[in-house]
């Protein structure tokens, strides 16, 4: 009888999966043994739920041996992060908290226009469920994470490939695109598990410091009220507040064209940088005993597909860094300016929401930990102040004009020295001031001039120089003269010639 090379025969008749082959190969030919499949898919980042596992995972094994147009399964993704927003309490949203949203960012919009001179954006306020910020905000989130995640699932592909033994790689046969498309389904499933958690923390569009939604201003007011429980503050002051931050963050972003660019285009390089250490993985494969399910908790939680990164990614992500708090910094002088003589509870809501952004949640941690990436402004103090200090010197418009260009922003330096910025930025300034006016110089032939006014002085100090030479041979010539008659004189008087 012949063997079916994607159905193997074990001797007994009955086919063999190939997949669980595989697998049983990986765990060192022992089979999954006593592995509890909740704690796996626990320390792997994945829900406990069995029943929703048992949908993530038919899923996957649907779109394994589809053809894929790309290393990660954006469409996996996509799905699991819908499915995991709506697996809590997400409401649709009334039109009350329509109403009480949009008034809540039109009065921000009128409050900012007394602290910044960046005009108002003219956006309509938005609510969103968790479903909808998830809709709106994954192109983006496709956008930063997609050089990370092709990196990851090209790993993961390797790894099984390099560990798979000859037997079974002449086994898979045709169904090597089930293999190449395994890691890009594992990873667009937990990145959709981890988007799917972040919505049920978010409060904003752009509550984690960058853009998400491209010329979009919006709440979500199920997680506004999640936001406020055990603040005993009341619920207006606290949904004025967070408008008040989004609308922020919104008018920079609309007057600052360049800025969003500039932030997703400084995450993508960083992510762009980062590999993947396949020798970990291989590693689990061989060592990991099947029999050990905390063995095999402890070693997922390690980081096993943790983004390595080099001494240039972490140069990279300090500038980074900066450039987040500098947002932030900036969100919270004015979100501060503009609440504390309107708003009783804006000093409590300003400490809630710095630390809460120091800290961030258990999304954001898992998040960070599957693309190696934070997205918190660790320095959000130091920028405050710097804002702060720029507006006490330069006025409102001053400190609003560092947006004017990226050359401008403040540096790293400049968060551990506000007081000195000035200064530096002064000496900065002169120095480019020095280099366009030779610049101009040049474009207009002023150079030439000089050259020329310079040789025509050299040509008239020759002739002087010539003349002073000549009158000194001159004088020379009759200084001697005189000197010979003025000897004579006396030396015929009082020599008198016999």
């Amino acid at each position: 009888m012949t063997s079916n090379p994607l159905n193997p025969s074990n001797g007994d008749e009955e086919p063999k999966d190939p997949l669980a082959e595989m697998l049983k190969n990986l765990m060192g030919g022992q089979g999954m043994g006593n592995i509890d499949p909740a704690e796996l898919a626990k320390a792997a980042g994945l829900p406990d739920d069995p029943n929703l596992l048992a949908q993530m995972f038919s899923q996957v094994q649907a779109m394994m041996s589809a053809p894929s147009e790309g290393p990660v399964n954006w469409q996996l993704a996509h799905e699991n992060a819908r499915r995991v927003a709506a697996s809590g309490s997400d409401p649709s949203v009334t039109a009350q908290q329509s109403r009480e949203v949009d008034e809540a960012l039109r009065l921000a919009e009128l409050w900012l226009d007394q602290v910044t001179g960046l005009p108002a954006t003219g956006l309509i306020g938005r609510a969103w469920s968790r479903a909808e910020w998830v809709e709106e905000t994954l192109g983006t989130w496709k956008r930063l994470t997609e050089p990370v995640a092709n990196s990851i699932a090209n790993a993961l592909s390797t790894a099984m490939t390099e560990q798979m033994p000859e037997e079974m790689k002449s086994m898979m046969g045709g169904a090597s695109s089930m293999l190449q498309n395994m890691g890009g389904a594992i990873f667009g499933m937990q990145l959709g598990q981890a988007i799917g958690a972040l919505s049920a923390e978010v409060v904003s569009s752009t509550d984690i410091g960058v853009p998400l939604a491209d010329l979009e201003m919006a709440l979500l007011p199920s997680n506004v009220a999640k936001f406020g429980e055990g603040l005993s503050l009341p619920e207006n002051d606290i949904r004025l507040f967070l408008a008040v931050r989004e609308a922020a963050h919104a008018r920079l972003f609309v007057q600052v064209p360049w800025l969003r660019g500039h932030l997703l285009g400084a995450i993508e390089s960083y992510a762009r940088g980062i590999h993947i250490d396949t020798s970990k993985i291989e590693e689990l494969a061989r060592e990991l005993d099947p029999g050990n399910p905390e063995g095999i908790q402890e070693a997922l939680s390690q980081g096993v597909f943790m983004p390595q990164r080099t001494p240039a990614q972490d140069q990279a992500l300090e500038k980074l860094e900066t450039a987040l708090a500098l947002v932030e910094g900036w969100v919270d002088e004015l979100s501060w300016a503009a609440t504390e003589k309107l708003l009783p509870s804006a000093a409590a809501l300003r400490e809630t929401v710095r630390r809460r952004r120091a800290t961030g949640g258990p999304a954001e941690h898992a998040f960070s930990s599957l693309v190696g990436l934070e997205l918190r402004p660790r320095r959000l103090r130091e920028a405050a102040a710097l804002w702060a200090s720029l507006k006490d010197e330069r006025g409102v418009d001053g400190r609003d004009a560092i947006w004017n260009h990226p050359d401008l922003l403040p540096t790293a330096e400049d968060l551990e020295d506000p007081k000195g910025f000035s200064e530096r930025r002064k000496l900065a300034e002169a120095s480019d001031s020095e280099v366009d006016d030779a610049l101009q110089k040049l474009l207009s032939g002023g150079f030439d001039e000089q050259e020329d006014a310079t040789a025509a002085g050299q040509d008239t100090g020759d002739s002087v120089q010539d003349t002073r030479e000549a009158g000194e041979v001159t004088g020379e010539t009759g200084g001697n003269t005189g000197g010979t008659g003025t000897d004579e004189a006396p030396g015929d008087g009082g020599n008198p010639k016999s």
